[in-house]
């Protein structure tokens, strides 16, 4: 079973259930669809609030019309070596100034986790022992200096224009 993450540390609680044909969100819970079935419910009402998932391959940009409904964002990384997500993330924050919650679920890393608040993602569905451990533990890894900008703040860095260093949350 997932934990939900957060900077602040776990949130108790979480509405969030990612649907398949087996798993349906039921009382208080909110549904996170995939991207086809979230579109369809999308413009077949005017619900706002919505939850949507998207998986490597689908088109992100797809979403554009649909932002102002939109409460909760999951990226899915299926793999440690598969790194479209991030990709995602960036275009939501950067290009599509999407500013709701953005979550990573999947094959959530501890070692990824630094990298993937640079890209805008700000809660993560965390199932790995090693992730959870060193997550109660407040041991985050960090990464003090970056050669590009991302969805958080930076300071520039000293003597080199591309250099950065990062700005504590």
């Amino acid at each position: 079973m997932a934990k939900i993450w957060r900077e602040t540390g776990f949130v108790a609680n979480d509405p969030w259930v990612i649907e398949t044909e087996e798993v349906k969100a039921e009382g208080e819970q909110k549904p996170l669809l995939p991207l086809a079935e979230f579109i369809e419910k999308a413009e077949g009402s005017n619900d706002v609030g919505l939850g949507v998932l998207i998986k490597p391959a689908d088109d992100v940009r797809k979403l554009e019309p649909y932002l102002y409904r939109i409460e909760l964002v999951a990226v899915e990384f299926p793999a440690f070596s598969d790194g479209r997500a991030f990709s995602h993330a960036s275009l939501l924050r950067d290009r599509l100034a999407y500013k709701n919650e953005l979550r990573a679920v999947g094959d959530v890393l501890i070692d990824q986790v630094p990298l993937m608040l640079r890209c805008g993602i700000d809660s993560f569905a965390v199932t790995n022992t090693t992730a959870l451990q060193r997550l109660e533990e407040g041991r985050l890894p960090g990464i003090d200096v970056h050669y590009q900008p991302t969805a958080r703040p930076a300071e520039p860095g000293q003597g080199y224009s591309w250099r950065r260093r990062s700005v504590p949350a």
